[in-house]
């Protein structure tokens, strides 16, 4: 009998451990499709920081390297530039890069490192308890924000997607989410064109990808998936931000 789906060989058999209805699993499952279809798992090296994130060197069966908090990104230039035939991911949620990492992603992109960052936006802390993030929405509550995010206490959303394509070394910045099956699709392309990116050396590539958070929301999963798609996109547009190739959206349209 001929196999028409299995999991990808750069995914090992470990079970996830992420919450019900989270979004990381399907993102594993997308990047790992990449990374088999072009043919690079003996020659990938991907971070994972602190966060939901920290084991993804259990579930990627590729060479894996655990960076301190927000840090990937210059691990990552190092990596890189000691072997620049390898591909290089970054695998980060919205509380390490835009946070205790800002300066790290921001330099990084600006300096053009060729690399390909995967970005998780949930818009809360998830494996701390669901404190208000840099992405949180205006008016959305968390342990932090009982009452909502207000803008006057707490400053804007961060939008980073719209921030990084501003930079001359960013060469690819798209935000897609995993809410559905038509956006994972989408979500797929989005990740093969930023691995394409990186192999024809192109310069920083980011995909951010809205994916929902049942369990710090307090929603029930398909909850989660209506509140992604209805309420975070009217922040977090989603589109393609910058594709040097001049194939991509403007992010929004």
């Amino acid at each position: 009998m001929k196999t028409l789906l299995k999991k990808p060989e750069s995914l090992t058999d470990a079970p996830m451990h992420y919450c019900p209805g989270c979004g990381h699993g399907i993102v594993h499952r997308l990047l790992a499709e990449a990374i088999d279809e072009f043919g690079l798992r003996e020659k990938t090296v991907g971070i994972a920081p602190v966060g939901c994130a920290v084991f993804a060197y259990n579930y990627f069966n590729v060479d894996m390297i655990e960076a301190p908090h927000g840090r990937a990104p210059a691990v990552a230039t190092g990596v890189k530039r000691v072997l620049p035939e390898n591909f290089v991911f970054t695998y980060q949620g919205d509380g390490d890069l835009a946070a205790i990492g800002t300066a790290e992603t921001v330099h990084a992109a600006n300096r053009g490192e060729n690399l390909t960052v995967i970005f998780i936006n949930n818009a809360i802390y998830g494996m701390t308890g669901g404190q208000m993030a840099p992405t949180t929405v205006l008016s959305q509550k968390t342990n932090t924000t009982p009452y909502g995010r207000q803008a006057a206490l707490h400053g804007y959303p961060i939008k980073i997607c719209e921030l990084l394509s501003t930079m001359e070394g960013v060469a690819f910045a798209e935000r897609v989410t995993v809410s559905s099956p038509a956006n994972i699709i989408k979500a797929k392309a989005a990740i093969r064109r930023a691995v394409e990116t990186q192999l024809n050396k192109e310069g920083f590539s980011i995909v951010e990808v809205l994916s929902q958070c049942p369990t710090n929301w307090g929603m029930k999963p398909l909850d989660a998936l209506k509140w992604v798609e209805e309420e975070m996109t009217k922040t977090f547009p989603l589109g393609n931000f910058k594709d040097k190739k001049g194939n991509g959206k403007k992010g929004g349209q």
